[in-house]
């Protein structure tokens, strides 16, 4: 009875837990970073996908990419300070931590870089200014090149 009641409240908390767009969700959960932003969204849709641009008033900018499966194929942003990673790359971010702990990153002019099969990660800037994308090679739309996320 004690874990029937445990088990209850651990989903009510967790129901109203925020659930953020991150590499490798849905399209749905979008709208939860423009609110969390406070930013407009704007929505180009392409012929083999699309793309949330999120802008703030302080001028950040956070791109979704989403193919025509509704995930999130890739991310990119630039602000005046370092986006909470945990929130762009959802799930992903472990493959970061993974690289960085194998050590198979490379660092250039205050670059991180991260190229494997499953995730590749780029990172720049200095103070009040980042820029950088990430994304999933096995997401990307079939006749989509991976320059676009950028």
């Amino acid at each position: 009875m004690k874990n029937t009641i445990f088990l209850l409240a651990l989903l009510l908390v967790s129901a109203g837990l925020p659930a953020w767009a991150a590499l490798g969700q849905y399209e749905g959960s979008v709208t939860s970073d423009q609110q969390r932003l406070k930013s407009a969204d704007v929505v180009r849709t392409l012929a083999t996908y699309k793309v949330h641009q999120l802008t703030t008033t302080n001028g950040t900018t956070v791109r979704e990419y989403v193919s025509p499966q509704g995930k999130v194929f890739g991310v990119a942003w630039q602000a005046s300070f370092m986006p909470d990673m945990n929130q762009l790359l959802g799930d992903y971010i472990n493959n970061l931590q993974s690289a960085q702990a194998a050590q198979t990153k490379t660092v250039h002019h205050r670059a991180l870089m991260v190229n494997t099969s499953d995730f590749v990660y780029v990172n720049y800037g200095r103070l009040g200014f980042w820029r950088g994308y990430a994304y999933a090679p096995s997401l990307i739309p079939n006749n989509v090149s991976v320059e676009v996320v950028k």
